[in-house]
């Protein structure tokens, strides 16, 4: 694992840290187990600052397939189940591929240490369990998407609200006066 860190002279955002599985710093566009690295972006409610990258010299060593399947929740399967436990099964991912794959978690998640949250395109069940012990929020997004984008949107939720996460950390009250208002709106068809 690779980690380079940003000193830099301009104050960096204090509110928390976000991870974005990537392998071009531009989007989220990889599987959480088979990220080829992370961006790390420190926020508050005004900016995003990109304060660490963190690459993974062995994320292109899986086997053939193990990528595209280990990022497949089998429909089919129990909840705890994925496509490449089915996949390894029927023997088309050897078993020393998806435990070479189960093993980068930890490193993985060791190397989001300090995160809030990590967007990803996808996430596996062993993955999120893990990642929620460590307090770390998993996100997946149904298509690629520029981190750019995703930091606005984080630093807008900061500030006003309304994404569970983020309300969690910063500790946000629920709004107990939210039904009296709506009701006093009243109802119009």
């Amino acid at each position: 694992m690779l980690a380079l860190a940003w000193p830099g002279t301009e104050a960096t955002p204090a509110m928390f840290k976000v991870a974005f599985a990537t392998d071009d710093r531009v989007s989220v566009n990889q599987h959480f187990g088979a990220a080829a690295g992370f961006a790390i972006y420190a926020l508050d409610a005004e900016r995003g600052r990109l304060v660490q990258a963190v690459e993974f010299a062995d994320a292109t060593e899986a086997a053939p397939g193990a990528e595209s399947a280990y990022a497949c929740p089998d429909p089919r399967a129990d909840s705890g189940s994925t496509a490449v436990d089915h996949a390894v099964d029927r023997g088309e991912i050897p078993e020393a591929a998806n435990r070479r794959n189960e093993g980068r978690l930890d490193e993985k998640i060791r190397a989001l240490a300090g995160c809030a949250a990590v967007y990803c395109l996808a996430v596996g069940a062993s993955a999120v369990r893990q990642l929620l012990a460590e307090g770390i929020q998993p996100i997946r997004l149904a298509d690629e998407t520029a981190i750019e984008l995703i930091v606005r949107q984080l630093c807008a939720a900061i500030r006003s609200g309304g994404v569970a996460w983020i309300d969690r950390l910063t500790q946000r009250p629920a709004d107990a006066a939210r039904f009296e208002r709506m009701a006093a709106e009243g109802w119009q068809e």
